[in-house]
């Protein structure tokens, strides 16, 4: 038999092979690959630990750097009110600020061992790295040239802080606003690094704790562009299109009501002929453009967790700013239970837990924005009739309104 006759017979029964296995069929069936694509993030495989009653109620809390005030005010207002859940921010360059692998505690087992006694569900937002932390301009990370975080020692802290609170800490926000500037290091905001820093959070919290819960951050409602900031919805967009989707349990969102009631859609909120701003963002609903986002990208059956919402009070000149949608002290009550209302009206089941911005630092004043937002006093004394307070009356109406709100 020749050489080429040989060859012929090989081929041919190779190919015969190839067609009984299948291989044809999945050989034809692959379009090769471009070298030129962008290189996805790698899912994993984690389940979703926990899903909400539509809804829970929570509260953003400022304890960090006054234990007397937490223990002698803001747990016991947290009880009265009905509040079963709490967020407080954990910086991260609080805890490992004197250099990788050396870490102050103290702060964050104080506030885990109060939230444990009070029978408080405790979330951490985690933000803001150590210097030591931070790459130069000139490093250029795998993803993005925007993330000037070294992600391998964030995914490090993750797992070092998760494991530490194990079955202690129910969740972690990710991460703050990242679609402004001033929030993501001064850097051009950019949804695919958020994505990476994401997914390092995650998988550094999943592996020292399956069961806690991963949030996104929080995006800020803005029509703002490049440099300073992305509107929020192109900056989900982005996110999804990333391959943010398997790295969170619960898509973090903030809510501000701005001027407008809870109950005005956005199309309301956008009309020139009302007073609510002429932006589709300025109103509570946005909520719901953001989840529409969600279900475009086969994410629907995830739950949403508003990491803060709430209407404020500064109606001075002196801070225009602001002034032009604060409220009154009542209408702030009114639209915190209303908005509550709604919410378990119109967004069940997808829905999570809701956290009232805020149960203010003790150390803000008026000068602070954050001032206004509060549901009481930054610091006050007493109980019952005999409320003792510095710089106003202790409790706000807002904090009222929400302690007798009926709370399935």
């Amino acid at each position: 038999m020749t050489t080429m006759k040989r060859h012929r017979i090989l081929l041919v029964v190779g190919f015969v092979v190839l067609i009984m296995t299948g291989g044809i069929f999945q050989f034809l069936s692959t379009p090769p690959s471009s070298p030129t694509s962008t290189p996805q993030p790698t899912p994993t495989s984690w389940p979703i630990p926990y899903r909400f009653k539509s809804l829970d109620y929570g509260v953003n809390i400022h304890m960090w750097w006054d234990p007397w005030a937490s223990i002698a005010r803001d747990w016991k207002l947290i009880e009265d009110a009905g509040f079963t859940w709490a967020k407080q921010r954990l910086v991260w360059l609080d805890i490992e600020e004197a250099g990788e692998g050396h870490y102050a505690w103290d702060s964050a087992d104080r506030i885990v061992q109060e939230a444990g006694q009070a029978n408080v569900n405790l979330i951490f937002r985690v933000d803001t790295p150590p210097v030591w932390a931070l790459l130069t301009s000139e490093s250029t990370p795998t993803v993005s040239s925007n993330v000037l975080i070294n992600l391998e020692a964030l995914e490090h802290f993750c797992y070092v802080l998760a494991a530490r609170y194990q079955g202690q800490v129910r969740g972690y926000q990710v991460w703050n606003e990242p679609n402004l500037a001033r929030e993501w290091e001064d850097q051009v905001p950019d949804p695919a690094g958020y994505v990476a820093l994401l997914r390092a959070c995650y998988t550094g919290i999943k592996t020292a704790d399956p069961e806690a819960l991963v949030i996104s951050a929080g995006l800020a409602p803005t029509g703002s562009g490049p440099p300073d900031a992305m509107p929020d919805t192109d900056y989900l967009v982005g996110m999804y299109e990333a391959g943010a989707a398997p790295y969170f349990d619960l898509l973090g969102l903030n809510a501000p009501g701005y001027k407008a009631p809870p109950e005005i859609s956005p199309d309301e909120a956008a009309d020139p002929a009302n007073d609510y701003g002429g932006q589709r963002f300025f109103c509570f609903r946005h909520v719901e453009e953001m989840r529409a986002i969600m279900a475009r990208y086969g994410d629907a059956h995830k739950q949403v967790a508003i990491l803060e919402f709430g209407w404020h009070t500064n109606t001075s000149p002196a801070h225009p700013d602001y002034a032009w949608f604060g409220v009154t002290p009542e209408q702030q009550g009114d639209y915190l239970v209303r908005a509550f209302h709604y919410a378990r009206e119109y967004w069940s089941p997808w829905i999570g837990p809701m956290f009232v911005w805020n149960i203010p630092d003790s150390h803000w004043t008026e000068a602070d924005e954050q001032f206004w937002w509060g549901i009481v006093d930054p610091f006050w004394w007493g109980s019952g009739d005999q409320v003792g307070s510095w710089g106003g009356a202790g409790i706000r109406p807002a904090y009222t309104a929400i302690a007798a709100m009926e709370k399935p």
